[in-house]
């Protein structure tokens, strides 16, 4: 069978398709954030507003997202909140004034968060229904979608300075991706919430003639399972947030690196990522999720915490590609158990990672200010090794034996 007719594949370029366009859209406007800014006459202060502006509206998400995802299903939710991501970067570079900007944001970080549960519960039940493991590639995939957007900022930058151009631009390649990701997206049977065991007596009192009533569950308090899982994601999107931000002032701090040398902080910790995410479906069929997030973790705090010791750059480096390739399967894992659970238990989960993606930063930012940064970067090692002992309180799945057909990167 060629990949053109193999439906996993199909429906794995499909999903790609959502993960690339979400990388896409978000890199493409904060690579613009200073033309933004000169626009707009705006200070640092409203600024940092604005950027926390799509976090809060990502955050505060997690009810629309939910119970979107019980009226709409994945599919509809997945290509309806592409299309909405693609259309805000036009509204974003025709803002007049700052308090539309504002609003522009805060639209983009609640669509954020419905394509966010949308992609991942598509990517879990891809997985689920040919027992084959792509969810790490997936999230590989969103990377590499950050470095595409990166790379037409520069071109267009250097072409014109026009915001509303390089936008324009930019939503034509959304909608490309638009139209790929329709062709193979999995129908809502495939992603639906799997009945919880503790109803099976229910479900056998209810009269025969009951029938389902889609779109009428309510929302019920998450388990423990679930819990340990939102724990999990917080920790591990600490560390990933707080190694992006802080890495290149701790090797111009702390490790005393030149100014050329820095920048390579960030690069070593995201090349990692994305070579980890490409060879770690393989690593997921042959020794499954839970060992690949609790050995992954481990080696991320245990190298951090060594390099940290150790001092200067070299080791400051080898940390930060340890940290890079161990937390790089975290959240693709966490993902792939939370939609086993059900719609809920992704979307919360999912929330709980962008809470870590914000929260993170500003809380080493305040444990440097009260110490030092050596400090601030000791407590992303302690969120990676919180990840490991979260690790050991889930239920995670065993490898598929057809897994292994994925073990390399196609």
């Amino acid at each position: 069978m060629t990949r053109l007719h193999d439906p996993f594949r199909r429906g794995q370029l499909a999903i790609a398709a959502l993960f690339l366009s979400l990388g896409f859209q978000y890199a493409t406007w904060a690579a613009r954030i200073p033309a933004i800014k000169a626009d707009l006459d705006l200070s640092a202060a409203e600024v940092g507003v604005l950027l926390m502006a799509a976090g809060v509206g990502a955050a505060v998400s997690f009810p629309a997202v939910a119970w979107l995802m019980r009226r709409m299903g994945s599919r509809r939710l997945a290509l309806l909140s592409q299309l909405g991501l693609a259309l805000l970067l036009l509204a974003l570079a025709a803002a007049p004034n700052y308090p539309v900007a504002l609003l522009v944001m805060c639209a983009d970080g609640v669509l954020v968060g419905c394509l966010n549960v949308a992609m991942n519960a598509q990517g879990a039940a891809l997985e689920t229904r040919y027992e084959r493991n792509t969810m790490a590639r997936l999230h590989a995939v969103f990377s590499a979608g950050s470095l595409l957007a990166a790379l037409l900022a520069s071109g267009m930058t250097a072409a014109t300075g026009s915001v509303a151009a390089h936008f324009g631009v930019a939503v034509v390649l959304l909608a490309a991706l638009g139209v790929t990701a329709r062709t193979g997206l999995l129908d809502e049977d495939a992603t639906a919430d799997r009945p919880d065991p503790a109803d099976d007596g229910a479900a056998a009192d209810a009269p025969a003639d009951a029938g389902p009533k889609p779109g009428r569950r309510r929302w019920t308090v998450p388990s423990r399972l679930t819990l340990w899982m939102c724990c999990a994601m917080v920790f591990g999107t600490v560390a990933e947030g707080a190694m992006n931000d802080w890495s290149a002032l701790y090797l111009k701090d702390i490790a005393e690196a030149s100014a050329e040398l820095a920048p390579l902080g960030i690069a070593v910790v995201s090349g990692m990522m994305v070579v980890a995410r490409l060879f770690a479906d393989g690593w997921r069929g042959r020794w499954g999720d839970g060992r690949v997030v609790l050995l992954g973790s481990a080696v991320a705090a245990a190298g951090l915490a060594v390099a940290l010791v150790s001092g200067g750059v070299a080791p400051a480096l080898a940390g930060f590609a340890c940290m890079g390739l161990g937390i790089a399967a975290v959240t693709p894992c966490v993902y792939a158990a939370a939609a086993r659970q059900g719609s809920d238990a992704l979307t919360l989960v999912a929330a709980m990672g962008t809470t870590g993606l914000l929260a993170g930063p500003p809380l080493i930012g305040f444990i440097a200010g009260a110490s030092n940064l050596a400090w601030g970067m000791g407590a992303v090692a302690a969120s990676a090794g919180a990840v490991a002992l979260c690790s050991t309180r889930i239920s995670w799945t065993e490898p598929a034996p057809a897994a292994q057909s994925e073990a390399t990167p196609a």
